[in-house]
């Protein structure tokens, strides 16, 4: 994979997660940061805290909204779980991808006609092989999210969420139109914090990172917008 080509392009990848209580505190990372990355991502502490309302205020800014709530339920709930995020007019959102293939099926038909790109999360970045086998899953990693990845394919999802350490393994095996999302990006010298498999954002893009979900390393930054255009520019080669 070659370097992205210009600044616009390399915003269009960042991802900044609004891992924080309020609206108003989820506002001002989007007003201070909407011109220096792609997207926002909503998750499970900030939708639980304010529900679909916060969602609509970030789409109300203008703002692309990744939803990631992770559904992982029977498939007529997840089904419907998907059109209620469609409602909001979110741009991707999350399943788990081992939720098997009917339930990633029925997201898929819960999405349909919309043009919400539906991913399914392999495994965690906070997981490592201790934590499958707590899970009763023997298999190495990347045997797993090699599996997922395939299952999720099959079902016809938009995407995959899975660890850089797997981008390169997954871009030999799903097609190309299947965009990978990427969490546990850290810029050289930055705190790994709860991460477990990480890779820095050039790295992560050379093997084949579609988008680089990219948090405390920008938002817990002295000058948050600094922060991003640093990582923006090492994108560039």
């Amino acid at each position: 994979m070659h370097p992205v080509k210009n600044v616009a392009e390399a915003k269009e990848k960042i991802i900044v997660p609004l891992d924080v209580t309020t609206a108003a505190e989820a506002l001002h990372l989007v007003e201070m940061l909407a011109s220096e990355v792609g997207w926002f991502k909503i998750g499970l502490q900030l939708f639980t805290r304010n529900g679909p309302e916060v969602v609509r205020l970030v789409r109300g800014t203008g703002a692309r909204v990744f939803l990631d709530l992770k559904f992982h339920d029977i498939p007529n709930t997840v089904l419907h779980a998907v059109e209620s995020a469609i409602a909001l007019d979110v741009q991707m959102l999350t399943v788990h991808a081992s939720g098997g293939h009917e339930m990633l099926a029925a997201a898929v038909r819960g999405a349909a006609g919309s043009a919400t790109r539906v991913l399914g999360v392999t495994v965690l970045t906070s997981s490592n092989q201790q934590t499958l086998t707590e899970t009763g899953v023997m298999r190495p990693i990347a045997e797993q999210v090699e599996s997922l990845s395939q299952l999720a394919a099959a079902a016809g999802l938009g995407g995959l969420v899975a660890s850089p350490l797997e981008v390169a393994l997954l871009r030999a095996v799903v097609p190309r139109e299947m965009k990978l999302v990427i969490p546990g990006i850290r810029p050289a010298g930055s705190d790994a914090n709860d991460q477990k498999r990480i890779m820095t954002p050039p790295e992560a893009v050379a093997q084949g990172a579609d988008y680089l979900v990219i948090g405390r390393p920008i938002t817990a930054a002295a000058d948050p917008v600094a922060a991003a255009r640093v990582i923006v520019a090492s994108l560039q080669g």
